[in-house]
């Protein structure tokens, strides 16, 4: 027998293999209302977040009185707080708390995975462009208007957003006479 043919494969290889294979699926875009009912939420986490690791810091340091011209250390701190939740959250599950709860997820526009490039073209620059100016809220309004329910960040970041696969029920229906 050659020995070319009998190579058993090792548990280590075999492993290499089925992360190799890629599986297609076919994913709904998540609509406007549940992307910023899911926004909502991550908003009152981020903000109880800041609460719980920036009030020691406030109260001892006096953080909102150390200043560089308009900015201040305090919402400097917060800033890099919310930016933080959002750009490590997206990255490492691709979906925040938020995301989480409404059963949607961050996917790639273009690969199966999302880069560090990606992520921070849409957490960080893309939510930059939306909270800088009070009018540039409304860019979000892009979203419902979309075929694909991409914003603008989505866009920058080569993302989409996306429902999570949903369990569901097969049912028989009668079709009526017409």
């Amino acid at each position: 027998m050659n020995e070319e043919h009998s190579h058993v494969p090792s548990e280590h290889e075999i492993i290499e293999r089925q992360d190799q294979r890629t599986e297609e699926k076919t994913v709904g875009y998540a609509g406007f209302w549940i992307r910023f009912w899911a926004y909502l939420v991550d908003l009152i986490i981020v903000s109880s977040l800041t609460g719980i690791l920036l009030v020691p810091f406030y109260l001892l340091l006096n953080v909102n009185e150390l200043t560089w011209g308009v900015f201040t250390l305090g919402g400097f701190l917060s800033t890099v707080t919310a930016f933080g939740y959002f750009t490590l959250m997206t990255k490492y599950f691709r979906q925040t708390l938020g995301k989480l709860i409404f059963g949607i997820k961050v996917y790639s526009y273009e690969n199966s995975h999302l880069s560090w490039l990606d992520v921070v073209f849409r957490e960080i620059v893309g939510r930059f462009i939306h909270q800088s100016l009070v009018f540039t809220n409304l860019l979000y309004l892009i979203v419902p208007f979309s075929s694909e329910k991409r914003g603008i960040h989505d866009r920058l970041g080569h993302t989409f957003v996306g429902l999570e696969p949903r369990k569901g029920k097969v049912i028989r229906t009668e079709e009526e006479d017409i």
